[in-house]
């Protein structure tokens, strides 16, 4: 079996701790700066912390610093780095070629460094180019299908890593600049406003609505839960859940959930055995409706109807009376449910559940034969909030009158001598004894899963047999932690860059990325929109997989100039590549 790595998304280090003992192999974090989610930023000290604890199970740490940077925070990032590897951390993950010509330079210690998907990897040649480079990890843009993964993957050298859940953004990661024309919030700068998430309707030259006031940009969230296996099978090597801004229930349950699927499947990188006492569903925590993209055939991966949470389906409503409505479905006090009314989402609380009567905070828009969805699930949330859940790594014990040994599930191995004591009374009983005492392995991070005695044990207390397997697991610990391997980053050269030119969606913002894209034999003719200048009308704000004349049911029709226009009257051009089924959005 092929071993891969589930990576988890964590806001803060009280989720990183959760997704860990829910079954991550690995952690996506960002730093004090320079991270693309400006609002999860996590002090060095927490850092360090959090990679004390992975590396207890072999979890790998990456921190994000994935915004492009201009001169003076570039010489700060480098130190950052330089900072995080002295922690331990496993990885960065880059947006920035001047920190890629850092690392050529030798300024940068050797830390793993991942292309972003900020680096808009998007096809075969600029995977390539990042393997030539000598990067460890190259993480594709969400848009590809199972054939391109697969091409991609037959055809370079590093790691390949591809997103499998979450949600997703309407333009190529680090080519959408429509927040930062709006409002001069940059998505690669980490300050998306989501304009995405707004209302916007369809026109053509003459003002004819064809789409009208609905949130045309709103995708589906991803679930690739289908295609893991075949995921699998082409070569990916990290399976990335999106969601650094998510909450602590969200990540515990999701990363439970596609732990248990890639066990059923894969060998896994990290060490340990996740204890669950819940059971994991994605249907119960937040998604928009899910889509599997573009993995395989184009299918509907927008929702207009609303960006919030759906939830998961329910049923229809059977009867509607004064206060109440009947339905056929297991519901709490305190869930939160949902519809489609009005061209948009409606929703209220359950107040009360009497059998199959539910009565609502209110009764608008509740009629007989609506289709509800819960997008709180009080039972399942509290559930999540309470849950126990650890993670254990497993350990055989062997004992004789002489010496304790442990062995971990990584071979990793520590002995003491056996305590002296008088030769017990009852030999059975006293063997059952030490029996029992090892198997408490309490709050520890080891479980017993096999005890080996040779010959005649001496007898001992059982406050001593407590005493030496504590001493004796915290030997092994200890071990674990010394024998753990950090790979390191090989040196990274110049490779010749797939274009010869590059304008402003190069996104380069510092004089050292240049002189990067230079020695890649690449002309910088624009630097990044972000230096400030004016931006120029009909310029590219997106570029998109999502296409509003096959979301509308025109593809293929001649309609003359179609407009996205916005709640304040602003239109924004379409312009359709019908070639390469991508839409793109205008400056006006």
């Amino acid at each position: 079996m092929k071993s891969v790595e589930l990576l988890a998304p964590a806001k803060n280090y009280d989720i990183a701790i959760a997704a860990i003992n829910s079954g991550a192999d690995a952690i996506y974090i960002g730093a004090s700066d320079f991270g693309a989610r400006k609002n999860a930023p996590n002090t060095l000290e927490d850092i360090e912390n959090l990679v004390n604890y992975a590396h207890k199970f072999y979890v790998k740490v990456h921190v994000v610093i994935n915004t492009i940077l201009n001169n003076n925070e570039l010489e700060k990032a480098v130190e950052m780095v330089k900072n995080l590897y002295n922690i331990g951390v496993d990885a960065i993950i880059v947006q920035d070629m001047g920190l890629l010509k850092a690392a050529i330079d030798g300024k940068l210690p050797p830390i793993q460094i991942h292309a972003s998907t900020q680096c808009n990897n998007r096809n075969l040649e600029k995977a390539k180019f990042f393997d030539t480079l000598g990067v460890s990890r190259v993480i594709l843009a969400r848009e590809l299908s199972l054939l391109q993964i697969d091409e991609i993957c037959k055809n370079t050298s590093c790691e390949i890593e591809t997103f499998i859940h979450g949600a997703l953004c309407v333009s190529y990661s680090g080519q959408c600049y429509l927040s930062y024309a709006n409002g001069g919030r940059s998505a690669n700068r980490g300050e998306c406003a989501q304009p995405c998430r707004k209302k916007y309707s369809l026109v053509d030259e003459k003002g004819k609505y064809l789409l009208k006031d609905k949130y045309l940009l709103s995708l589906k969230d991803f679930n690739a839960s289908s295609h893991i296996e075949k995921l699998i099978d082409v070569g990916v090597k990290s399976f990335k859940i999106e969601g650094r801004l998510k909450d602590i229930s969200y990540v515990k349950n999701v990363v439970a959930y596609y732990n248990n699927l890639l066990n059923k499947h894969a060998k896994r990188t990290s060490s340990g055995k996740v204890f669950l006492d819940f059971e994991p569903n994605v249907e119960k925590t937040f998604n928009r409706g899910y889509t599997d993209y573009f993995l395989q055939e184009r299918g509907q991966c927008y929702n207009f109807l609303s960006p919030k949470s759906r939830g998961e389906k329910i049923g229809k409503i059977k009867r509607v009376c004064h206060n109440y409505f009947e339905i056929d479905a297991d519901l709490s006090p305190q869930d939160g449910l949902c519809f489609v009314a009005d061209g948009g989402m409606k929703g209220f609380l359950v107040n009360k559940v009497d059998g199959n009567k539910v009565y609502p905070n209110n009764m608008d828009g509740i009629k007989t034969g609506v289709l509800l969805y819960r997008n709180i699930d009080f039972k399942f949330e509290k559930q999540l909030e309470v849950s126990k859940t650890v993670r254990q790594i497993a350990t055989r014990i062997y004992l004789t009158a002489e010496k304790i040994k442990a062995v971990d599930e990584d071979n990793n191995s520590v002995e003491m001598q056996m305590p002296s004591g008088e030769m017990p009374n009852n030999k059975e009983k006293n063997t059952q004894t030490f029996i029992t005492q090892f198997k408490k392995t309490g709050g520890s991070d080891f479980y017993v899963e096999d005890i080996k005695i040779t010959g005649e044990l001496p007898f001992l207390p059982v406050s001593k047999i407590n005493e030496v397997r504590r001493e004796l697991l915290s030997l092994l610990m200890s071990e674990r932690l010394l024998n753990y391997n950090r790979e390191l980053q090989k040196p990274i050269s110049y490779a010749d860059y797939p274009e010869t030119k590059l304008d402003y969606r190069g996104n380069v913002f510092n004089e050292e990325a240049t002189k990067f894209y230079s020695n890649c034999k690449c002309e910088v003719c624009e630097k990044a929109l972000e230096t400030g200048e004016k931006i120029p009308s009909k310029i590219e704000l997106m570029r998109t997989k999502h296409c509003l004349k096959f979301a509308a049911g025109i593809c293929g029709q001649s309609c003359g100039k179609l407009y996205l226009k916005d709640e304040k009257g602003k239109k924004y051009p379409l312009r359709f590549d019908c070639k390469n089924c991508e839409m793109v959005i205008l400056n006006p």
